[in-house]
């Protein structure tokens, strides 16, 4: 319903200004076309059309800049929840294979080299995955350039 509360409220707004019009017997049309006849001496009424088109295109604008914000913000949600998400499977993924750890640093004769990769190779995955979620721009480039090794 708040997605169309602007519309309710015109609703009831234009319910209203009817049967105050009916009740009172006002004739606002009238009264309307009698003030821009007023405006005729002033010369404003050579500026009310242009005004008119200008405010309907500003509303335009303004409506579709509006929804392309929106848009945005609902990609870069997308982004964020698809990021926590791969963070978890990525941080369970890391505990997980620090089992493996425990048991080649158990393991007599296990070449200490092989540790030290691995510990490099978790150190790397995380500073991506940390790269990723401190993103300032989301678009292609940024995400690109975060994953790249150093």
């Amino acid at each position: 319903m708040n997605k169309y509360r602007l519309t309710l409220f015109g609703l009831v707004l234009s319910v209203f200004i009817y049967f105050s019009t009916i009740f009172l017997d006002l004739d606002l049309f009238e009264k309307f076309m009698d003030f821009l006849a007023s405006l005729e001496e002033f010369e404003f009424d050579e500026l009310i059309i242009p005004f008119l088109i200008f405010v309907a295109f500003l509303f335009i604008d303004t409506t579709r800049n509006a929804w392309k914000i929106r848009v945005e913000n609902e990609k870069k949600n997308v982004y964020k929840a698809m990021l926590s998400s791969s963070h978890h499977i990525l941080n369970n993924f890391i505990y997980q294979m620090d089992i493996f750890k425990l048991t080649a640093e158990d393991t007599p004769g296990f070449d200490a080299q092989v540790l030290a990769f691995y510990e490099d190779i978790i150190s790397n995955a995380s500073h991506q995955i940390d790269s990723l979620s401190n993103l300032s721009t989301i678009d292609e480039f940024s995400i690109r350039t975060s994953v790249m090794s150093d």
